[in-house]
């Protein structure tokens, strides 16, 4: 039975609170997975609902999974029938079993981001687009985003009438859905997509799962995108017991599809919605607590609260300005090893946080310098590996052989000796008789065009024939080892005896270990281990998943990858304007970016539980060029008397006049105090005071194109220049990045 007493007031009400829409605005650290876990046990032991009828849903594995956790642990008998799942697995269980309702075969596969490049590559190359014109990455985000907001292509089309890009955009749309579904393949957005396609499509199926999911409770809300909501809308419809958690001061993936009006708006949707404020902070200091307040409450699209805490006052941020990014590193690195010498800490319980992956290299060749354990959140997928992905393909063909992608990768690995010549006939063959890749590759031997080569091809169709039949009745960790063993992959490795060939084949015992874990997981919930199913697990695996507790490293991350996550001693690097926030969200003047990321800097500060160290560098290279900037404008919002050191201030104009690194040096010297003016960009520019251009001139930009030059602006913050582009309107922006040239 669940102790309710241990909830405090708001969240009672929250757990309490069963019938009709609910919107729970949870603030950083309030406890909120603890309120949807009592809201659940509630449901179940107070209401008599059966969890069967019970659905929590959220966006990372690591969150389902501890969810899943403490359900099965407050709940015990009956939990395992609560549905809790990530958005993406939830979909993905309803499509495997429906989809062919929508003329997809159940066994499709899910492209991650390198199979939609792949794809995308030939479809340009099909199309003849000159990709240097269009980047095939462009069109691939013009899709994602035509599918957040649940555009097909058949609409996408209609609204770009008269604008040629945009049409443009529409026939490769139109033409990579229609190679989708030739290979049986679906995107993640697709995932999201489909399944409101398919709820709008067939009754039936939307009144089955409205009669299985009469309560739901959705997690992180603000993260939600316009299909996602539509989703969960339809979802909760008939029975209307809508339970939503989020804090709209921490939805920082708009760059994803986020879309922070579906929490703002929630009231609007559901006027009748009770809306209940967790503001208690059980994670952070009263002094962490009140900087995370003092920033976000210069936003201005935001609902009103201010978290509060019974936790001690703890010590002041300690906020650190350093000449360089090198320096900033080294003092990191030395301060780390300090705590934990001394013992206050552990390697584990540290955390770098900064803007941009690119910023984790100075740390990374301090650590390793200074013998420190590290990871790096956000570097290359374990699935994205090239030995992982060969044999991922091989699976996937196995289980699928309708996705070409999977076959023309692994046709010549390890190598069979069937020439580029011979792949290009065989898809020609296909394309003439509108058959898969491989069916044809299954009938090289009618072929007319492929004369002796057709030989090459047989081993690997028998071999692929093979594996099918076996399939049922291997485990997945058995398929996988005979696979090997068939290809003579792992002996080829072992052949070429260098220290990156042994690393991958320990990449290969890892997955082998995976699939094992995979059966392993399958054989407690009572659940038949299938090929699919393995294929599907890995496929749905996010970064921050391979996050392990209890692990003793200190882990480096971007701010986006570390919402959720808590740690006691957290620095955030970086705080620069220029930096962070960026550079294009200053020169862009759209409120809502510079709003966008002061949430992010929100999210950031409340991270850190105990101490909370804040650095940033007068000069730093950035894109191969010496950048001087200015103290984040996050930092000068923070309440001085929260900052145990006030950040330093450069004399502007000693700054300007040095020349030379020893010289911007000396000139940072000479100390102004906090309340006065802010450091200020300085750039090559400002030194010679001039410009190769002036008011009226026509200019170039790398990515604008051709404009005239307005209005030029002098001052420390560089020169500011205003241009009117032919093709991309007003534009303001700071000389020293713009890189005008005159024409």
């Amino acid at each position: 039975m669940s102790n309710y007493d241990t909830l405090n007031p708001m969240q009672q009400e929250a757990v309490f609170h069963t019938e009709g829409p609910v919107l729970i605005l949870a603030g950083a650290g309030s406890g909120k997975t603890r309120v949807l876990t009592h809201r659940t046990a509630y449901l179940i032991e107070e209401k008599g609902v059966n969890p069967y009828h019970i659905m929590a849903i959220t966006f990372t594995n690591k969150a389902a999974g501890e969810m899943r956790e403490r359900i099965d642990d407050m709940v015990g008998f009956g939990s395992e029938s609560v549905w809790v799942s990530t958005f993406h697995s939830t979909c993905v269980r309803i499509l495997r079993r429906y989809i062919d309702r929508l003329g997809y075969d159940n066994n499709f596969t899910i492209y991650d981001g390198d199979d939609q490049k792949t794809l995308m590559k030939d479809i340009c190359r099909r199309l003849q687009i000159d990709t240097k014109l269009y980047r095939e990455k462009s069109f691939l985000s013009a899709i994602s985003h035509a599918k957040d907001e649940l555009i097909s292509p058949e609409e996408f089309a209609l609204n770009a009438a008269g604008d040629y890009a945009q049409k443009k955009q529409a026939q490769v749309y139109t033409e990579y859905q229609k190679m989708l579904r030739k290979n049986n393949a679906l995107d993640f957005d697709d995932l999201i997509f489909k399944t409101v396609e398919l709820f709008r499509a067939d009754p039936e199926v939307l009144d089955y799962y409205q009669e299985r999911f009469r309560y739901i409770m959705v997690d992180e809300y603000q993260d939600t995108n316009t299909a996602q909501f539509q989703l969960v809308k339809t979802l909760a419809s008939k029975y209307r017991n809508l339970c939503v958690v989020g804090d709209d001061d921490q939805s920082i993936y708009k760059f994803r599809g986020a879309n922070i009006y579906n929490i703002l708006n929630f009231e609007q949707e559901f006027p009748d919605a009770r809306v209940i404020k967790l503001e208690q902070n059980y994670r952070s200091t009263k002094n962490i607590l009140n900087a995370a307040n003092g920033v976000i409450s210069n936003n201005v699209g935001r609902k009103a609260k201010a978290l509060w805490t019974d936790n001690e006052e703890g010590d002041k941020v300690n906020f650190q300005q350093f000449d360089t990014g090198y320096d900033e590193a080294d003092y990191i690195a030395n301060d780390i090893a300090k705590k934990v010498r001394d013992g206050e800490y552990n390697y584990g319980d540290c955390a770098i946080l900064y803007r941009t992956n690119a910023q984790s290299r100075l740390f990374e060749e301090r650590f390793v310098v200074s013998n420190i354990p590290y990871k790096v959140v956000g570097g290359v997928n374990f699935y994205a590996r090239r030995e992982i992905k060969d044999l991922l393909c091989y699976l996937k063909t196995i289980d699928n052989a309708r996705d070409d992608l999977a076959v023309r990768r692994i046709i010549n690995v390890p190598k069979r000796g069937i020439g580029a010549t011979t792949l290009a006939r065989v898809q020609t063959y296909a394309n003439e008789n509108e058959i898969s890749f491989y069916n044809a590759l299954k009938m090289a031997e009618d072929i007319s065009t492929l004369g002796r080569s057709a030989v090459k091809i047989k081993p690997f169709v028998t071999l692929i024939q093979t594996m099918r039949s076996k399939a049922p009745y291997l485990g997945v960790s058995a398929l996988l080892e005979e696979l090997l063993e068939e290809t003579g992959y792992v002996k080829e490795l072992e052949a070429e005896g260098e220290e990156e060939a042994k690393a991958r084949v320990e990449n290969i015992d890892e997955l082998i270990s995976k699939a094992v874990a995979y059966e392993e997981k399958c054989q407690s919930e009572g659940t038949e281990p299938t090929l699919s199913g393995f294929l599907e697990e890995v496929a749905l695996v996010a970064d921050v998943d391979s996050l392990e507790s209890g692990s003793d490293y200190v882990v480096l991350m971007t701010l986006h990858s570390a919402k959720g996550l808590e740690f006691p001693n957290v620095y955030l690097a970086g705080l620069e304007d220029g930096v962070f926030p960026s550079y294009m969200t200053i020169v862009a003047d759209d409120p809502t970016e510079i709003e966008e990321e002061r949430r992010l800097c929100y999210v950031g500060i409340t991270r850190a539980m105990e101490r909370l160290t804040i650095t940033s560098a007068r000069m730093r290279m950035v894109r191969g060029e010496t950048q001087y900037n200015r103290v984040s404008r996050f930092v000068q919002e923070i309440p001085q008397e929260l900052l145990g050191r006030a950040p330093e201030k450069v004399r502007l104009a000693e700054a300007v006049k040095a020349r030379t690194f020893e010289q911007a040096r000396e000139a940072f010297h000479s100390k102004v105090s906090y309340a006065s003016t802010p450091v200020e960009f300085v750039s090559a520019a400002t030194e010679n005071h001039s410009l190769p251009y002036q008011v009226g001139d026509r200019v170039r930009h790398l990515k604008f194109g051709d404009g005239t030059v307005t209005n030029i602006t002098a001052g420390g913050r560089d020169f500011e220049v205003t241009v009117d582009f032919d093709a991309f309107g007003t534009k303001k922006m700071f000389a020293i990045f713009a890189k005008l040239k005159k024409i």
